[in-house]
């Protein structure tokens, strides 16, 4: 086998370790469940709540919504704060000690982001099925919207996950990541229609995966009625595949440079001194 196809078993079973290690540790098991928990809770509260001029509830309204938004962080947030951990405590530099070793650290990372991205979505949407109306999948091709969502989702936001990651060692800077994704969370229609924005508001919207992942899980888990809301009063398929395509080239383009150029920077000296700041900060 070439180093290329060892690189890549060796990151597969990277990844399944790390899937494995989360499964069975309640800490981490506690992060997964908290956010899905709360959310759940507040939809089903929100039944009783109309959308205007239809019969949908908000509950059934907001959560495909709500599951975009957790694909979108799964590869944003989820990828960067683990590259920015495991730049400080030298799992990095380890990696980058073996032949291929990036390659397969890479490999282990999209299948961990690919796992919590499937994941976070399957705990909301199993229980929400039951405790919403309005809310159900109804058809083979609504299976299929999803799963392509899901996909295109992952794609177009774990390289970009990465390239916020390589630009950063310190893991104590989320706060300025999670800033403006919450600011594009406000805006991106995930909790109410995006059509009550004005329209400059909307044209930045439409600009990042957040949206679009929350448009396509509601054409996939809404009846076509709630296209009515939308801009366009439809799910536009097109533009969707467009813009999330876009960041797919983005990413794949640009993803590789910065990962490499962060890699090179790696050394014992640069993880010492991480470490030495951050037992500054802890004295």
């Amino acid at each position: 086998m070439n180093a290329s196809g060892v690189a890549i078993r060796a990151g597969i079973r990277r990844g399944l370790a790390e899937i494995r290690q989360m499964l069975t540790s309640g800490p981490d098991l506690l992060s997964v469940l908290f956010f899905p928990t709360i959310t759940l809770i507040v939809m089903y509260f929100l039944r009783d709540s109309t959308l205007p001029g239809t019969d949908i509830s908000v509950g059934s309204a907001a959560m495909p919504g709500v599951l975009g938004m957790q694909v979108a962080f799964a590869g944003l947030v989820g990828v960067s704060a683990s590259l920015m951990v495991e730049r400080e405590d030298g799992t990095l530099l380890r990696a980058k000690a073996v032949p291929n070793g990036m390659f397969g650290y890479l490999v282990g990372k999209i299948i961990v982001g690919a796992f919590d991205g499937a994941l976070a979505m399957l705990i909301v949407l199993i229980p929400g099925l039951f405790l919403l109306d309005g809310f159900r999948i109804e058809s083979l091709n609504a299976w299929l919207t999803l799963a392509w969502v899901l996909a295109l989702g992952l794609i177009a936001t774990m390289p970009i996950g990465a390239m916020i990651g390589s630009l950063s060692d310190n893991p104590r800077n989320m706060g300025l990541v999670m800033l403006p994704l919450l600011g594009l969370v406000a805006i991106s229609g995930v909790f109410y229609p995006i059509t009550a924005l004005p329209g400059w508001v909307q044209f930045i919207a439409q600009l990042f995966p957040i949206y679009w992942l929350g448009l396509g899980m509601r054409s996939a888990l809404l009846p076509d009625a709630a296209a009515a809301v939308e801009i366009g009063g439809s799910w536009r398929y097109a533009e969707m595949i467009g813009v999330l395509g876009v960041w797919i080239v983005v990413g794949l383009i640009f993803a590789p440079i910065l990962l490499r150029r962060m890699a090179r920077r790696e050394s014992g000296s640069t993880v010492a001194a991480r470490r030495d700041r951050a037992l500054q900060r802890v004295q």
